[in-house]
């Protein structure tokens, strides 16, 4: 027991190798690490604040997540930090609970991740539907959207945790006392960095659009809200937040923060797979690293973590090679904490709300949207339904009911593909018959085969098609070609079987799978024709025997031998 959990604890440990390879390179890697973390810088300071928790939340979220998860994660190439979606998740949170309470709910996330990785749950993670995934990204930009709306029109924001309503009463907030200046700093935000990527992707606009933004408020000095006072440097490491009585109220939301921690991350590290060459992320190791993070964040005020995908493709673009580009982006915004506090707090929130703003349109890939939805109803039902709950309940929710229809759209699809055929049986019988026995057998005998998985969901239609057989003496049921059976499945046949021989038909099964005899005699399906001898290896052992069958009573003539 001991050395299987410690083979699986060094399982997700990281590997000397790896960090051995951040010597290789390092002009590549300290160069990408600076480009993200001016990309990060906005984004941190935005998704902090729009979380409740503050600018300095933000921060020492990327800085202290984005080291642990670089060294302990599974992808070398994965960039962690605070993120819309989670942004998302904690606003409820924060309004129930409080700041302490989305500090605790990081802590057990962050064991809940661990646990994860320990079981080796990160492969399974994989199974999400691409039009869940789809359709919960775009609903993350609506929500990430409509969260800026406060500070994008220069109110406070309004009480309450639903977006919708919150954004609304904003709206006649700002009709109410209209101030022009901070949608104009939004909006001229979000189109420079719109425009610019458009022009030129590589050069990181946020940050030149927030500095302009900053420092056109500093010389006109307009009544725009501020980030305010930032503390120069990192708080101490404590524990004081937490409240062992609260644990039990905090287990949803904290199973809820692990679940879209574990989706995103993983998310982010496939996306950089495929950015890159030769390069694949360990999903077990991932969930270790961001699990890490999460336990260690809150030690320093800083809100639950996950893979970024935005900063995560930057860092692959501008040519990272290892974790040292992860580490750098951390470092650099370490730097900036301690010696730019006194800038940072300047700039204006309206600056801010346009970069998220930016941020939220930019997440929505509208060719892969409209390929979707293009694809199958199905996959369209999907997407806009996750993608609709997503903006009406919470995320966990909508992605759990993206799954359940995607999982029954996609059981209804392999329903379909169960067949019951009846087949000729005389060119299986061996030896040369009469014209006239060939008659009589195709008017008493008749074969089923049956294709495909015989499970729950397609159950009930085989039971309906089979009931349905004519008159006729013998059916003989051919299962050589059932893929799959489970419990539901071997039960409706024991009751089509009943059914058919309450008629007075006599039912032969051939060719059942090895695997499938449990099922079937574990629930006493074929038990009782296994005891009368009517169960068969082969199809012509079957037809030979229903032949005997129907000699005895006479129907054959008693000199139809075979040779």
């Amino acid at each position: 027991m001991l050395s299987s959990g410690w083979a699986r604890l060094r399982g997700v440990l990281p590997e000397g190798e790896e960090l051995a390879a951040m010597g290789r390179r390092p002009r590549r890697d300290l160069l990408a690490g600076l480009t993200v973390a001016i990309v990060a810088l906005p984004l941190a300071l935005g998704f902090g604040i729009s979380s409740g928790m503050g600018a300095a939340a933000g921060l020492a979220t990327a800085v202290v997540a984005g080291v642990l998860a670089a060294l302990f994660g599974g992808s070398r190439l994965q960039v962690s930090g605070p993120t819309g979606a989670m942004t998302v998740v904690l606003v409820p949170i924060m309004h129930a609970h409080g700041a302490s309470g989305v500090l605790m709910v990081g802590v057990l996330a962050g064991l809940l991740l661990i646990a994860l990785a320990l079981g080796r749950a990160g492969r399974y993670m994989a199974l999400v539907p691409a039009p869940v995934v789809e359709g919960f990204t775009i609903g993350i930009a609506c929500v990430i959207g409509l969260q800026q709306v406060p500070a994008a029109l220069g109110v406070p924001t309004p009480e309450g945790d639903k977006v919708l309503a919150v954004a609304w009463q904003a709206v006649r907030d700002f009709l109410a006392q209209p101030l022009w200046w901070a949608p104009a700093i939004a909006l001229t935000v979000a189109a420079v960095m719109l425009l610019g990527a458009r022009w030129r992707p590589a050069v990181p606009f946020s940050l030149l659009a927030v500095a302009a933004a900053t420092l056109l408020t500093q010389l006109a000095d307009p009544p725009v809200a501020r980030i305010g006072d930032l503390p120069a440097g990192l708080p101490a490491p404590s524990l004081a937040f937490m409240d062992v009585s609260a644990l039990s109220s905090l287990l949803a939301p904290a199973v809820a923060v692990a679940a879209l921690a574990a989706l995103e991350s993983l998310l982010s590290a496939a996306v950089a797979d495929g950015m890159s060459v030769n390069h694949r992320h360990d999903p077990d190791r991932e969930l270790f690293g961001q699990g890490l993070a999460n336990l260690v964040v809150p030690l320093f005020g800083g809100v639950p973590a996950t893979g970024a995908i935005a900063r995560t493709a930057v860092n692959v673009r501008s040519g990272a090679q290892s974790r040292l580009a992860a580490l750098a982006h951390a470092g650099i915004l370490t730097v900036i904490v301690l010696l730019a506090a006194d800038l940072v707090a300047r700039i204006p929130l309206a600056a801010l709300a346009g970069v998220l703003l930016a941020t939220s349109v930019r997440m929505v890939e509208v060719g892969s949207v409209k390929a979707m939805i293009h694809s199958t109803r199905g996959d369209a039902v999907v997407l806009v339904l996750t993608a609709v709950a997503t903006l009406a309940l919470d995320l966990v929710q909508a992605v759990i009911l993206g799954l359940i229809v995607a999982g029954a759209l996609a059981l209804r699809s392999i329903a379909r593909d169960v067949r019951l055929d009846m087949t000729p049986i005389h060119p299986e019988l061996p030896g040369d018959h009469s014209e006239q026995e060939h008659a009589l057998l195709a008017e008493h005998i008749v074969a089923y085969r049956l294709d495909g998985p015989l499970f729950f969901a397609a159950a009930h239609r085989f039971l309906l098609e089979l009931s349905e057989v004519a008159a006729v003496s013998v059916v003989i049921l051919r299962m050589s070609r059932v893929t799959t059976i489970d419990a539901s499945g071997a039960l409706v046949l024991g009751d089509a079987i009943e059914r058919l021989q309450r008629r007075g038909i006599t039912v032969y099964v051939s060719g059942i799978r090895q695997g499938h005899h449990q099922p079937l005699h574990a629930l006493g399906v074929i038990a009782h024709l296994d005891r009368a001898g009517r169960v068969f290896a082969t199809t012509p052992e079957a037809i030979e025997a229903a032949r005997d069958r129907l000699r005895q009573a006479g129907v054959l003539p008693a000199t139809a031998t075979t040779p």
